[in-house]
């Protein structure tokens, strides 16, 4: 599925429930789907049928990986980018299929060319299109080099073969669509300078891991490999972000009016133990579909709002060929008028005229056929002065153009459906298609990858593994439950610490349909007492009956961005407060979804009023009756969090790493305007630290930043804040602090090192004391956005639906040579493939083992307070990213801006704007988005586990 860029752009977290969170109940309810016990994908048909090729054994280089880290003794301590300090031991030993297939290197050096085009043009459609007429030209002293070279399609070249020096490829442009290049056609001088050659020997060295190659840059020379490896998928098939190739060949499914999804395979070369290997992935996009545009806009107004228009257009090209030859362009803008009442100044027909007119003289063989019910698009260029009009009519939408809106929920929800397949699946795709489609298989293989002298084995890497134990958990009162596929279910216990309630209200908000008949409805009544009688029953304070509150809406028709339905929420809790004072919590029963009450609600309790909100949608707590005690136990389990209660907790040799010295642990996570924001709209960062020995409670320190910056500004300022309210709570600081960063690619992990940790240091300068003060710091990264995926090779080590087990940790094999890394799942796949996370020890001061960190950071997965089973990533940056999700409802007018079509920034109009104006246009919003969030969360609540 497509990522959104990184910083999860998408709706992650969302109203009640979300899919990331979501517990396995109390009831003792199965659940189903991405929440509770056992929903999921296919299941197929007996265990042998979900294993993909059978037992097998591991592959022979890996024999000698015990003597690789013993000669990491040889190497002198660095807390920074530490080296394995040796593998983990603990756990049942498996076997696994991965991923990853190896790749034959090239004999002899690699040489690299720097490409410059001149005239230079900025546009990078005009760019690939001069280097595909560079491919084809027939220019002496070029054409026989060609088919030993690949590129980036912008400034990269690098060849087999030596090329002459100096060497200018001149090309004459013309469209895809033209016959060839006319009297009229630009032409473009190709500039290729030598830069220097890649020795292949020397990363050879690296892969065997031999130290003294420990600090060489491989990078340089993977890229390189990575440009071979995916010219031919670059040629066939269509690009989507970075190494991520599409191909209309195969399967696509219908995702929404006039988009699909498509299926493809993610590609990318890896440094491995004794050998460079290729990560292959089965991915999902969403595409266009192809047609004609007046045919798409037709359909749209029969079955859906001009919102949606704008929405589909956002980024759309579109091919016209009324010229004579075909031409791309974007569309700026779906125009609200017609050909025919559409005017515009032209100066070779006298004045004014209409667009209808126009075509009718200059185009005489065009006949409109919707001259008067098709607006005409605006397809001139981002900076242009002038509008240039199309009939929609005479627009086709190419195929294979990605869809670069924003999906909405039911949308999204498809396309997991789409792409959620079992293990089994995934693999025959990968090998039965993925490696011919991609020119991986020896029938497929051409140029250049063959004159490179490279080939890629069909045969998946075989790697061992461990399936490490699950902690023991404990209540206060009951049997400790049983853990049992990363989950358990907890029946008559109690939560070690309840919170107290001294007051709470109900607010049941109306909008549109009527749920209740008035405050003594019997299913209102219900909801209350049953939740209030669950919150007792678990051990929290409840005294008093709630204060029932209720608020009607203006219908949105009337009010689209919701602006005086929120003032009405506002002003009711306003004046309720004046009279009653706060409420420790307010329940808001919701009677539907909405893209602007929920995060309002938030926004307006959160930062201007300083209460706690729990959310509740009649359609979930009363669609089923049976589940309902199941419903109020999630819910629950959310408000003692709150309420800086702690609801479970694990066995003491579990949580030794942890306790054995005073330690603070921490979640840093950064999300980042997605698409449909209004462009400028800051990013969210969130800090949130443990603020005691049993590690549940973590309070967050949230800021907005710099637009899509993905270090974190004000990190110092936050830092101190978490090292603050610890030394109240525990009236000392800690002697080691724990980092867990999410949302940082590989690419990142030196910035890391460079930006964040001088921040960390600078904290711990400067936060308040009498002596010096100096913990010990590690920093582990947290990677979601990898494409690693292992399979069992036996059925004794799979799941129901063929995926691996909760608990499994894969650290030889396929991790880095020399780097402190281990892929870890420590919950169930409940559906689709199953993945886990990659994490990696990019600085250490503790001197922290293999198994302390693997099987710590495993048990610390299972105290996600808002669920009984273990989570997919360790909690802290669980939580750092529900603290920027929440952050997100703070900013909900700029990130949200497709909803409303009013926006001129989101929707493109304003003629001409030059980068200068655009630039300050960005920092306009920025600063109005900056004024919004104001101080942050309220202080009444800083102390909390508000996001949660």
């Amino acid at each position: 599925m497509s990522n959104p860029p990184r910083g999860r752009g998408g709706n992650r977290g969302g109203p009640p429930g979300g899919s990331r969170g979501g517990g396995g109940g109390f009831g003792g309810g199965r659940g189903s789907g991405t929440r509770g016990g056992y929903g999921g994908g296919p299941r197929g048909g007996g265990p042998g049928e979900l294993i993909f090729r059978g037992p097998t054994s591991v592959d022979q280089r890996l024999a000698t990986l015990d003597q690789l880290v013993s000669s990491f003794k040889k190497l002198a301590f660095n807390p920074k980018r530490p080296h394995r300090p040796g593998y983990g031991t603990l756990g049942r030993q498996i076997t696994l299929r991965a991923n990853f297939f190896p790749i034959k290197l090239p004999k002899g050096p690699i040489y690299d060319y720097h490409v410059e085009i001149t005239p230079s043009t900025d546009i990078k459609r005009i760019r690939a299109r001069l280097f595909q007429l560079l491919e084809q030209s027939n220019q002496q002293g070029w054409r026989e080099f060609v088919p030993f070279t690949a590129h980036d399609s912008s400034e990269r070249l690098v060849s087999f073969k030596k090329l002459p020096q100096p060497l200018d490829v001149h090309v004459q442009y013309y469209e895809e669509g033209e016959a060839g290049p006319n009297a009229k056609s630009k032409m473009y001088t190709f500039g290729i300078t030598y830069t220097g050659s890649m020795d292949v020997a020397q990363l050879t060295k690296y892969l065997s891991g031999d130290i003294a190659s420990r600090d060489y840059d491989s990078q340089p020379l993977i890229a390189a490999m990575n440009l071979v490896l995916q010219t031919h998928a670059s040629r066939t098939g269509v690009r989507v972000g970075k190494n991520r190739y599409f191909f209309p060949s195969q399967e696509r499914f219908e995702l929404a009016l006039g988009v699909e999804a498509w299926k493809g395979f993610f590609t990318s070369a890896r440094p491995v133990y004794k050998e460079l290997m290729v990560n292959v992935g089965v991915c999902m996009t969403a595409f266009y579909k192809p047609g004609n545009l007046a045919d798409a806009i037709l359909e749209f107004n029969r079955s859906s709002n001009g919102a949606m228009l704008q929405r589909f257009t956002q980024k759309l090209k579109v091919t016209t060929s009324h010229l004579g030859y075909k031409q791309k362009k974007p569309i700026k803008k779906i125009m609200p008028t017609t050909a025919r009442q559409t005017t515009f100044n032209c100066e070779e027909y006298n004045g004014k005229i209409s667009v209808e007119e126009y075509f009718k003289r200059k185009y005489p063989r065009i006949k409109l056929k919707h001259p008067n019910d098709v607006p005409v698009v605006d397809i001139s260029g981002p900076n242009s002065k002038f509008s240039i009009y199309v009939p929609a009519e005479l627009c086709e939408i190419e195929p294979g153009q990605p869809f670069r809106g924003r999906l909405n929920e039911k949308e999204t929800s498809n396309m997991i459906r789409f792409a959620c397949n079992p293990p089994k699946v995934n693999a025959d795709a990968i090998v039965d298609r993925g490696l011919p489609t991609l020119g991986f298989t020896p029938q497929t293989l051409g140029s250049p990858m063959s004159n490179f002298g490279m080939a890629v084995d069909n045969n998946m890497a075989v790697v061992p593994a461990r399936e490490l134990p699950p902690p023991r958990l404990s209540y206060k009162a009951g049997k400790p439950p049983n853990v049992s596929n990363g989950s358990w279910n907890i029946l008559d216990v109690k939560f070690h610490l309840g919170g107290t309630i001294k007051s709470w209200w109900v607010l049941v908000i109306k909008d549109g349909q009527t749920v209740f008949n008035g405050p003594t409805d019997p299913a209102l009544e219900g909801i209350w007492k049953g939740f209030g009688e669950k919150c007792r029953n678990s051990g929290m304070s409840l005294g008093s009956s709630p204060s029932l509150l209720n608020q009607e809406l203006i219908p949105p028709a009337r009010d689209p961005s919701r602006q005086q339905a929120l003032d009405l929420i506002r002003q009711n809790i306003k004046r309720q407060i004046s009279l009653k004072g706060k409420p420790t919590f307010i329940l808001v029963i919701l009677s539907r979804r909405d893209n602007y009450i929920y995060p309002g609600i938030k926004r307006i309790c959160d930062v201007e009023l300083g209460v706690h909100t729990l959310h509740m949608l009649t359609d979930k707590v009363l669609r089923d009756r049976n589940k309902q005690d199941q419903y109020f136990s999630n819910v629950a389990l959310k408000l003692n969090t709150k309420l800086g209660g702690i609801n479970h907790m694990l066995d003491s040799e579990s949580m030794k790493w942890w306790t054995k010295a005073k330690t603070m642990v921490v979640g840093m996570d950064v999300t980042h305007p997605g698409p449909g924001s209004i462009e400028g709209t800051p990013s969210i960062a969130a800090v949130v630290a443990s603020a005691d020995n049993s590690f549940v409670q973590f309070p967050a320190s949230l800021r907005c930043q710099e637009t899509k910056k993905e270090m974190i500004t004000d990190l110092t300022a936050m830092m101190i804040e978490r090292l603050m309210f610890y030394e109240k709570k525990n009236r000392s600081l800690p002697d080691r602090v724990f980092v867990y960063r999410d949302g940082v690619s590989e690419g990142q992990f030196n910035t890391v090192l460079d930006e964040e940790l001088p921040k960390m240091l600078e904290a711990f300068k400067r936060v308040p004391q009498t002596k010096v003060y100096r913990p010990a710091l590690t920093i582990i990264i947290c990677g979601k956005r990898h494409h690693a995926k292992f399979w069992p090779t036996e059925s004794q080590f799979a799941d129901r639906n063929g995926n691996t087990r909760p608990g499994t940790v894969v650290d030889r094999g396929v991790t880095a040579v020399f780097d402190f890394d281990f892929y870890l799942q420590a919950h169930a796949g409940l559906q689709g493939h199953v993945k886990a996370t990659h994490y990696t020890v990019v600085y250490d001061e503790n001197h922290l083992g293999a198994d302390e960190v693997q099987q710590g950071t495993h048990t610390a997965s299972y105290l996600y307070a808002r669920a009984t089973k273990a989570v997919s990533l360790v909690p802290a940056a669980y939580y750092a990213d529900l603290a920027c999700e929440r952050g997100r409802c703070y900013l909900n007018d700029f990130l949200s801006a497709d909803d409303k079509v009013s926006s001129s920034v989101a929707t493109g109009k304003g003629k001409g704007k030059g980068k200068a104006d655009k630039e300050e246009e960005k920092m306009r919003v920025f600063m109005a988005a900056k004024t919004a969030w104001g101080e942050g969360v309220h202080p009444d609540l800083r102390g909390s586990m508000f996001y949660i």
